[in-house]
């Protein structure tokens, strides 16, 4: 249910548009309550949320145009882009995607390269008896029960554009004015609300690309809440935490086995809970000790910056980054090989000096001559500009390399 906030504003919003689109007019023609139209626009705009975007504004919106089907493309098929799809023909809107250019049928749509953000209906751009002579419906539109179209492109930012289409059978009748007038009256919702899906995606990639770097280069995190409660954390601090051994979770909680870093652990987590806003950043570190008796932990605890926006008990509030110095990143074979054009012997023996190997535990390794991996050892050498085995190991795991797994 809409809030009376939400309500008062999109219904301030839709009033204002109604001397553009004779929203008044159009409502009744429909017989649709004024709240409702609202309602649909508060669905608009929750839409990006959505695991399947719009799923149900379309849904409704098919509802009120009696229509058999509906469909949302939030990618057009391009030479070498797939289409991104949301369909609707009663069973629930579904997400698919194909490459539409594929199937040379698809070439024969007529019902493209629609008057930009104007709702429009089929019989008005295209003959009818073309139309229903035509191959495109043959063969694709009338098995479908499809003989009546509604649309629109819609032209978003940077580019983007989106198609808005709604169908009907033949035993039905051709869509009303006042069907193209609610349509247009949703256009520049539906920009608003696809281009935010758009960007929040793109965010929402580049925080995935993030967090598979950190997990490549072997780098727990885990992020807390305004109460100190995890959120959520990557596969490598699960990994780290599923062993218990020296830091596990406790009822929702980081928690150290010893109970002198555990004290020192939570005084340091609520510390940077506590820190003001605006205050520039502090970063702590502790070192946890295992039962096991493997290497210490290294943590790095700091605060997320406050947005602006952003507030609430269950914000991301806390970042803790754990490091197990055991388990060290291991860069590629393939990336060395071309990052500093090595053969593949040349990178392999590379990889096994930087992962602690002596060359003749190395050679043996191969399954090679101590000179033969001696001659290798040079080559490297020689391609990546050091003189030392210990610099090399160096270069080998401060490269990208290392973070291409």
């Amino acid at each position: 249910m809409a809030t009376a906030g939400v309500l008062e504003q999109v219904a301030g919003h839709a009033a204002r548009a109604e001397d553009e689109v004779g929203l008044a007019p159009m409502l009744e023609a429909l017989q649709l309550p004024f709240e409702r139209y609202c309602a649909l626009l508060e669905l608009i705009y929750q839409g990006p949320l959505e695991t399947v975007p719009c799923c149900r504004a379309m849904t409704e919106l098919r509802g009120w145009l009696k229509a058999n089907g509906s469909v949302l493309i939030l990618r057009p098929a391009r030479a070498n882009t797939m289409a991104v799809v949301i369909r609707d023909r009663g069973r629930g809107p579904r997400l698919s995607t194909s490459v539409y250019t594929q199937f040379p049928i698809f070439s024969l749509d007529p019902f493209v390269g629609l008057p930009a953000d104007r709702a429009v209906t089929l019989d008005e751009i295209i003959d009818p008896a073309k139309w229903i002579q035509g191959e495109f419906f043959k063969q694709y539109v009338e098995p479908r029960q499809v003989r009546y179209i509604l649309g629109a492109d819609i032209h978003g930012d940077e580019g983007r554009e989106f198609r808005l289409r709604f169908t009907r059978p033949a035993t039905s009748a051709e869509f009303s004015a006042a069907d193209k007038a609610l349509v247009q009256a949703l256009i520049p919702h539906f920009r608003r609300a696809l281009s935010f899906h758009d960007r929040l995606r793109q965010v929402e990639t580049e925080m995935q690309l993030y967090a598979n770097v950190m997990s490549g280069m072997l780098v727990g995190s885990v992020i807390l809440d305004g109460a100190g409660m995890v959120l959520r954390s990557n596969s490598v601090a699960q990994a780290i935490l599923s062993e218990h051994d020296g830091l596990s979770t406790a009822a929702g909680r980081l928690a150290a086995e010893y109970r002198a870093e555990h004290r020192e652990l939570q005084r340091l987590i609520r510390q940077t809970l506590d820190m003001p806003p605006g205050q520039p950043a502090v970063t702590e570190a502790l070192s946890i000790s295992r039962a096991s008796g493997r290497a210490s932990l290294s943590l790095m605890i700091r605060p997320i910056p406050l947005s602006e926006c952003s507030d609430g008990p269950n914000r991301p509030t806390v970042a803790v980054f754990i490091r197990d110095p055991e388990h060290q990143a291991q860069p590629s074979i393939e990336l060395v090989q071309r990052l500093f054009q090595f053969t593949p012997a040349e990178a392999k023996l590379a990889l096994l000096l930087a992962d602690g190997l002596s060359l003749d535990e190395a050679a043996g390794m191969m399954k090679i001559r101590r000179n033969t991996a001696r001659a290798h050892l040079r080559a490297i050498f020689s391609k990546t500009g050091v003189k030392r085995q210990i610099t090399l190991v160096r270069l080998l795991l401060n490269s990208v390399a290392s973070i291409g797994n």
